[in-house]
């Protein structure tokens, strides 16, 4: 599962995708670049989508894939009461549901993001239940990186409104999330920047879409700290935070 995740690229940074340089100044998304992003608030991030067949463009989307089958903004409200999340596309299930096939197909996008955070389940010896304990994942030596996602254009029939809605990819933990997301063990599909550039491409064929879907980044490439529960109100979410009773993750 991937609901928080989050940036570090300065405004005047620039992001690089097969050689070619996207100014992050320039783009309308910049307003959506920040430490933290949670996915319930359904509001705009940055993602990448190819623009034509030599260029990319970085546009603010909607985090939350609308199926095409939904017909008004009153319909994905009561989704969300019955608590119906469309955030994530399970990778196992891309080309097989009706819900992302299409999107799949079609509308392959990347998911800019420096950082994600996950909860990890523990219970302390003098507890009677499980705690939950947040920590933020970041790459080794890498400023920011992508994750593969999908993309959905949305029309509201009762007002006119349109937006376009993206989802991000998620598949198998490898074993340092296992350790973290330790009971369903999902973990954001992550790419190098060879598999992003070539997830934007429009002739994969299904099995590159699946093998590409599939992909597990090494769990050597990635660092996890603990951060305070408090996180998601904090104003330094990225600051590590130690809990005593809590074990070190196995390396």
């Amino acid at each position: 599962m991937c609901n928080f995740y989050g940036h570090k690229v300065a405004k005047m940074d620039f992001i690089r995708l097969n050689n070619i340089e996207l100014e992050l100044d320039y783009i309308a998304a910049i307003e959506e670049l920040q430490e933290l992003i949670n996915g319930f608030n359904y509001g705009n991030a940055p993602v990448i989508r190819k623009k034509n067949e030599s260029s990319y463009e970085v546009v603010p989307m909607h985090w939350e894939l609308i199926p095409f089958w939904i017909k008004t903004m009153e319909q994905v409200q009561q989704a969300r009461r019955q608590g119906i999340p469309w955030l994530n596309a399970t990778s196992e299930k891309l080309l097989e549901s009706k819900m992302f096939r299409d999107a799949a197909l079609k509308r392959r996008c990347l998911v800019l993001a420096s950082h994600f955070f996950e909860w990890r389940s523990y219970k302390p010896e003098a507890e009677k239940k499980e705690n939950k304990y947040p920590y933020c994942i970041e790459l080794n030596n890498k400023e920011y990186f992508f994750m593969a996602g999908i993309w959905q254009p949305f029309t509201d029939k009762e007002t006119g409104e349109t937006m376009d809605t993206f989802a991000i990819v998620t598949t198998k933990a490898n074993a340092l999330m296992e350790q973290l997301h330790n009971h369903k063990k999902r973990m954001p599909v992550i790419l190098t920047e060879k598999l992003a550039e070539k997830w934007l491409q429009n002739d994969l064929t299904e099995e590159q879409i699946k093998e590409i879907a599939s992909f597990q980044l090494p769990a050597n490439d990635m660092v996890a700290f603990t951060i305070a529960k408090n996180f998601k109100t904090s104003i330094s979410p990225l600051e590590a935070f130690y809990f005593e009773e809590l074990p070190e993750l196995i390396k």
